[in-house]
């Protein structure tokens, strides 16, 4: 039987740019393989016939073509409103087929990738007609209501693996390239375009001034609408995880941003998105080392460009747990350009994604030990001027900006009342406990993370970058980042690393189980550290963590080389005190870097031991999803390496309604009311920081 070829179809209203894209598309295509084009609008039977056109065009070319035969098929003759010549489009290795209806839904089974083409009605309009003039113009009307007619039925949008803005500038046939080659039903047919970056590499400048954190911040990232700020913000204590903080956005000709909903993952690269089916961390190993790039000897912190932003604890359903119970998910549509919509599930405290990542090609990076800042960009053979231009002119505001000083600004005022409201009150809170204690008694679980969160509606949105200083100032945290994905804001103070893997295969987890609130007596506080360290009951959740993370660990790990460097340490912070261990491992050579961090996601100070049969547990105690909170915030870097905290102490923003989410281990020994002072110790860096109170 005849080879089957690559079947594309490349399907948007009229005026919305497909020809163009689609030779354009052919032109870059061709340079690897034979490659057809077919235009649906020579086989449309006329102003009338788009009905007739898409049928006609199943059966006499897409069918034969998917089956590796030449398509036969008859012309329509425009000038004479009748059939014309017949015609052959004969197969290739691609055949890409353009045209209003070339993925209608009869069709999309036979096609291997859709592109839709989306603009707005005027902008169409406007481009058709100039393209056809006077032929067109008395049948547009006709021919848009045969679109919303087979339209209204059939959302080609909804379904298409890559959908196009073109509504300013139109299709960039490179981009909308890269994007089909990031699919995986595209991967083996677009190899060439996979390995066509092989000429990027990374452009390192030090640049010999040290200023302040949060002026860089202001100046350069606090305007853009996607952007990451790793902030190590206690850089004077815990120096082996504050050497460098990270800031970046998804500018440039490599910015590109990611988020991933149920299941599926959307990659978005200025007007062009990929729609990527499949778990979260099949799509991050196919996105995270792939680019080549070596960073420079002598940038710190392995961070080498790549990927920024959180994990959300609702992945834990790709990596053994289940999705919560509760009110989950109901759908919110919106509204594309067309007028079309397209679902997205909404959970139950807002429309937050799964997991947001932004793709930094450049980032400004703070060296804290050699006081000095570090400048990174990706640079191609069709780049240079690009990363050479951005890194001078980000020389220049760094030098001309305050440099960092030892002490720290006054606070900044907290914005107006702020009342938070708990979803579990406390008598709810501990019988949860209970329960929880209950499943350790029938042998069930060893321990239970168990967790709450609370609610807050601001009477207007926040300012994201003023919020988060507030936090900054009042709790200071060696895994501090403001993360901010449109009108999403993610704003941490998290003391606690989830996992790192270096670029040699180091790898290190540094959970944190037991927490006591600081006191102002340094006395008093003297004793509330010696009395933590002494804690069998807290000894005990924290060595139960260490033992379920050297398991998790253990999967990926050189046999033997597992240890724990510290157990049951006890570190201060500005508001609490912690016992934090530390496990370390090598990574088995050759090793899915992706699958690794699956494997010890989420975190085990977040679930409890064992793990997947707790998470259970916990579906049935909590009420709701966790969302962002319990999940991991970080890197992905393009030398392999990855930093990641566990979200705790951290605000969450979703336009203008706020959650806190807090919580704490449940043992056999557990205290409820000694617990729910823990859930309440926890929450006071982040409430008092915004003025609030823990509710009553």
């Amino acid at each position: 039987m005849p080879a089957k070829p690559v079947l594309i179809a490349v399907d948007g209203r009229s005026g919305s740019g497909k020809t163009t894209l689609a030779v354009e598309l052919v032109a870059l295509l061709r340079v690897h393989r034979t490659v057809s084009l077919f235009h649906l609008e020579d086989i449309y039977p006329g102003w009338h016939g788009l009905a007739g056109g898409q049928q006609r065009y199943l059966e006499t070319v897409l069918r034969p073509l998917a089956a590796g035969q030449s398509g036969h098929w008859t012309a329509w003759d425009w000038t004479r409103d009748d059939d014309g010549a017949s015609r052959t489009t004969e197969p290739a290795d691609v055949v890409v087929l353009e045209g209003v209806g070339a993925a209608h839904a009869a069709a999309r089974g036979l096609l291997d990738a859709v592109v839709w083409l989306q603009a707005p009605s005027d902008d169409r309009r406007r481009r058709a007609l100039s393209r056809d003039g006077a032929t067109y113009e008395p049948f547009w009307d006709t021919w848009a209501e045969q679109e919303e007619a087979w339209l209204a039925g059939d959302d080609v949008a909804a379904a298409a693996d890559v959908v196009v803005d073109s509504s300013v500038a139109g299709a960039a046939p490179a981009q909308v390239l890269a994007a089909l080659a990031s699919l995986p039903v595209l991967e083996h047919a677009l190899a060439p375009e996979r390995t066509a970056r092989e000429g990027v590499r990374l452009v390192a400048e030090r640049v010999e001034a040290y200023p302040d954190a949060e002026a860089v911040y202001r100046r350069l990232y606090a305007g853009a609408d996607r952007s990451v700020w790793l902030d190590s913000s206690n850089v004077h204590e815990a120096a082996d995880r504050n050497r460098i903080s990270i800031m970046a956005d998804d500018g440039g000709s490599f910015g590109q941003r990611a988020e991933h909903r149920n299941g599926t993952t959307l990659v978005s690269q200025h007007n062009t998105t990929a729609r990527i089916s499949g778990g979260f961390f099949r799509w991050l190993d196919s996105a995270w080392c792939h680019l080549p790039s070596a960073a420079a000897q002598d940038v710190p912190g392995g961070f080498a460009l790549g990927w920024l932003g959180y994990l959300g604890y609702e992945l834990k359903r790709e990596t053994g747990g289940k999705d919560a119970a509760g009110p989950r998910q109901d759908t919110v549509q919106e509204n594309t350009h067309d007028g079309a919509q397209e679902n997205w599930p909404r959970h139950a405290h807002g429309t937050v994604p799964d997991a947001a990542l932004l793709f930094a090609g450049r980032a400004v990076l703070l060296d804290h030990v050699r006081q000095c800042t570090w400048l990174l960009a990706l640079a191609g053979p069709s780049h240079l001027d690009e990363a050479a231009e951005w890194i001078a002119g980000t020389a220049a505001v760094i030098r001309g900006l305050p440099q960092a000083s030892a002490g720290s600004p006054e606070p900044s005022r907290p914005p107006a009342a702020l009342v938070f409201q708990p979803r579990d009150s406390r008598e709810a809170y501990l019988a949860k406990i209970r329960e929880a204690q209950a499943e350790i008694s029938e042998g069930n679980t060893y321990e239970v993370c168990l967790t709450t969160q609370l609610h807050a509606t601001a009477p207007e949105q926040l300012d994201p970058l003023h919020t988060y200083l507030l936090l900054r100032r009042r709790n200071p945290a060696p895994f501090a980042s403001l993360l901010r994905f449109g009108t999403l804001t993610v704003a941490s103070t998290s003391p606690e690393r989830f996992l790192s893997i270096a670029a040699d295969g180091a790898l290190r987890a540094e959970p944190i189980k037991g927490t006591r609130r600081r006191l102002a007596d340094p006395e008093a506080d003297a004793a509330v550290v010696e009395e933590l360290a002494g804690s069998v009951k807290d000894r005990a959740e924290n060595i139960m963590i260490v033992d379920l993370l050297r398991n998790d660990l253990s999967h990926f790990a050189v046999p033997g080389s597992l240890q724990v460097s510290r157990l049951c340490a006890i570190e201060s912070y500005a508001t609490v005190h912690q016992m934090v261990s530390t496990i370390d491992a090598q990574l088995l050579p050759g090793a899915v870097r992706a699958e690794a961090v699956a494997a010890a996601f989420p975190a085990g100070s977040m679930t409890g031991a064992p793990k997947i049969s707790t998470m259970e547990i916990l579906d049935r105690l909590e009420t709701g999803p966790r969302g962002v909170y319990s999940g991991a915030v970080g890197y992905f870097s393009l030398d392999g390496s990855a930093d990641l905290s566990v979200v705790i102490r951290t605000l969450v923003m979703d336009g203008n309604r706020l959650s806190l989410g807090v919580g704490g281990a449940i043992t056999a020994d557990s205290v409820p009311d000694d617990e729910w002072d823990e859930v309440r110790a926890k929450a006071f860096g982040v409430l008092s920081a915004l003025g609030a109170v823990f509710p009553d």
